[in-house]
Order: C-alpha cells, then sequence, then structure tokens
C-alpha cells in the first residue's frame, strides 16, 4: 500500500478475492454513492498456482479496472502464518478443532488489515461481501444472520469488535447467492460465472491436513468408553469431535469420536448418541450486545456453522467466558470450535470458542 494518501469523504475499501460476492459488494456501493477501493490480502496458499496467470489479486485487479476504481495489495504472508495457520496447525496437534476463517476474520481482516488501511490512508469505513447484516437495532449497531441462511456467515464473524460495526459495510446481507450471481450478469461483472471455492484459502487446493506433514502427532491408540482397544491412530490432528469417518476400525453400528485425550494420545470412539451434549462453555468471548447476556436469558446458540440456531440458557456470563445449556442436546460441541449466541431475532449477542460441553445429567446452574 501506497503511505500518505486518503480516499477523501464518503470513502469505503473493499476487501477483494476477485470473486463475484466481492465485487457485486463494489457495484452496489459505488451505485449508493460511495467512492470506493478495492484491497486485496496476499496471504499463503492465494498467489495462484505455478504457471497460472489467475490469483485473487490479479482477479480482483481485473474486477477493479472493469468498475473504475483503485485496487490495493496488503502484504500479509507472515503475519498471516503467525496469526492464522500457527494456531490452526497447534490447535490440531492439542487434540482440539480450530476453526482459521473466524480466526482470520477477527484477527486479520477486522483487526490487522483494517489497524494497516488506517494508518495508510486514515479513518476509513470498510466493506465485504459476507452474507451477513449490519444494521442499528435499539440504538445499537448490530452483527445479524444473513437473509440467506443457507449461506449466512455471521458464524465466523461474531469476533468483530463492537466499536468497528458502525463503519462495516456488508451490502450483499438482505441478497441470496443466486440473487448476487443474477446482479453481477445484469452488470456484466467479469466475475459473474466464478466459481466458489470451498476450501479453506490457505491451503489452496491441497487436503489442510497436509500443513501438519512436517511435524506429525506420535501414533497412539483408539478406544471405547470403557477403555477397551479397538484400533490404533497416526495422531490425533486426524481428529475431531463427532467423526465417524477415517477412524479406521470397523463397526456394525458405527462409531463417532466422542473424546480425544492429548495427554495419553488415545481417541475414544463410541454410539453417535454418546456425543451429544446440552451443556456448553465458551471463553475468549466477544460480546457484540452485552444487555442480553445474564444468567437466565434465553437466547439462541450454534455450536457450528452449519443449522438453526437452538434455544438455550444463558447460565454464566462474565471474565470473559458463557456457560448456556441447551433446551435440546447438540450434536458435538467440540472444544476449538464457537459457541454464537443469537437474539430471538437473529442478531449476534456474543460468541467464544468452546472449551467443553457436558452430558445433560452433568450439568447443573
Amino acid at each position: 500500500m501506497p503511505p500518505g494518501n486518503s480516499f477523501g469523504p464518503n470513502s469505503v475499501v473493499v476487501l477483494m478475492s476477485g470473486g463475484v460476492d466481492s465485487s457485486v459488494a463494489v457495484w452496489i456501493l459505488q451505485k449508493q454513492g460511495w467512492n470506493v477501493a478495492g484491497m486485496t490480502m496476499r496471504i499463503p496458499g492465494n498467489a495462484g498456482t505455478a504457471g497460472s496467470k489467475s490469483s485473487p489479486g490479479s482477479d480482483a485487479a481485473h474486477v477493479a479496472r472493469s468498475l473504475g476504481i483503485p485496487h490495493y495489495t496488503a502484504d500479509l504472508e507472515e503475519e498471516f502464518r503467525t496469526m492464522v495457520i500457527s494456531p490452526f496447525v497447534e490447535t490440531y496437534r492439542s487434540g482440539l478443532t480450530p476453526n482459521p476463517c473466524a480466526d482470520c476474520n477477527a484477527l486479520v481482516k477486522f483487526g490487522l488489515l483494517w489497524d494497516k488501511i488506517e494508518e495508510v490512508f486514515g479513518p476509513v469505513d470498510l466493506a465485504t461481501g459476507h452474507y451477513a447484516l449490519i444494521a442499528d437495532r435499539e440504538g445499537e449497531r448490530s452483527l445479524g444472520r444473513g437473509r440467506d441462511h443457507g449461506k449466512d456467515q455471521s458464524y465466523f464473524l461474531y469476533g468483530i469488535h463492537r466499536e468497528r460495526l458502525k463503519n462495516l459495510h456488508l451490502p450483499l446481507g438482505g441478497m441470496t447467492k443466486e440473487e448476487v450471481r443474477k446482479l453481477a450478469r445484469s452488470a456484466g461483472l467479469p466475475a459473474a460465472e466464478r466459481k466458489e471455492s470451498m476450501e479453506i484459502c490457505f491451503a489452496g487446493e491441497e487436503d489442510y491436513r497436509k500443513l501438519m506433514e512436517d511435524s506429525p502427532g506420535d501414533p497412539g491408540t483408539i478406544v471405547n468408553e470403557e477403555g477397551s482397544l479397538l484400533g490404533f491412530h497416526k495422531g490425533i490432528s486426524n481428529f475431531t469431535i463427532g467423526q465417524r469417518k477415517g477412524l479406521g476400525v470397523a463397526s456394525r453400528d458405527g462409531l463417532y469420536v466422542l473424546r480425544i485425550d492429548p495427554e495419553r494420545n488415545i481417541v475414544v470412539a463410541g454410539a453417535r448418541e454418546k456425543v451429544f451434549r446440552r451443556g456448553v462453555t465458551a471463553g475468549k468471548v466477544n460480546l457484540l450486545l452485552p444487555g442480553l447476556l445474564y444468567p437466565g436469558a434465553v437466547l439462541y446458540g450454534k455450536t457450528r456453522s452449519r443449522g438453526e440456531p437452538a434455544r438455550c440458557t444463558v447460565l454464566r456470563s462474565g471474565n470473559g467466558e458463557i456457560a448456556v445449556s441447551f433446551d435440546e442436546p447438540q450434536f458435538a460441541p467440540t472444544p476449538g470450535q464457537r459457541l454464537v449466541l443469537y437474539d430471538v431475532d437473529g442478531w449476534v449477542a456474543a460468541g467464544g470458542i468452546i472449551e467443553h460441553g457436558e452430558e445433560a445429567d452433568e450439568w447443573t446452574q
């Protein structure tokens, strides 16, 4: 990014990947009268493949030229390795399951990168092509579920600091994916037919577990709840709570990962019904609507990105921790993943990193 520049009044920087979502976000903001500039992060894995002329940076620059806006690139490769990739690998090795998209959003896109943009250009609004809503709710700027619940990304955005919301724009929050593509086609955007990537961005087209091959975990055992030997594993980083495939253990009814014990290097497997939990505790909590967090409050929680929020009651809140009890047991709340809480209208109250789940009969207020 060049130093000493300013975008001027009514300016917004759109984080661009070269895909259809960020491209349409730019187009919408232009139509709304904003002075738009594009910004693309250079991170490990997104520079394109050898011999290929395509990469997020080059694709985004092409879109920016077609829309007549300036485009910049921020080289965050080293910072991204430190803040996202290294914790991702270490989390798996410790028997937990990381959520790199949530980490990237909270720490990099809406943290470090935004800070760096403002260091160069001064205070500026930021926008992305995420499917979530930003709106004023009872006097507070709030983050909410996108209208397209199948594409909603609010679960991954809960970690944005409250004070940033007033300068954040999510133009696609009220649209469906098909509406976005239709708009891109009608506007003649270069990215209108670009396929959507389902891979972790920094892993490229390779399986993300290849990131851990340089220092694989130690082999260990797979046991049942009584401790009887079922089989062997090549490292606990290959497993996550609720996993069924890839255990390498034959079972007529199917086995699921119930627990991972990094100290003893064992994986405990059992029947599917054994992996459900009602009580969930999360730490490193980010509060977006703190007035909704108090013992006895009824909210709606998600312990996985997919699916609808489920009714739960807040048991404890404070000191960076939340404990809730779900009305109905939830499938495999997984340490390292996220607990995100919503109000009845779908606005994010808070979220944190799941520390553990408890059986219904073990959980008390």
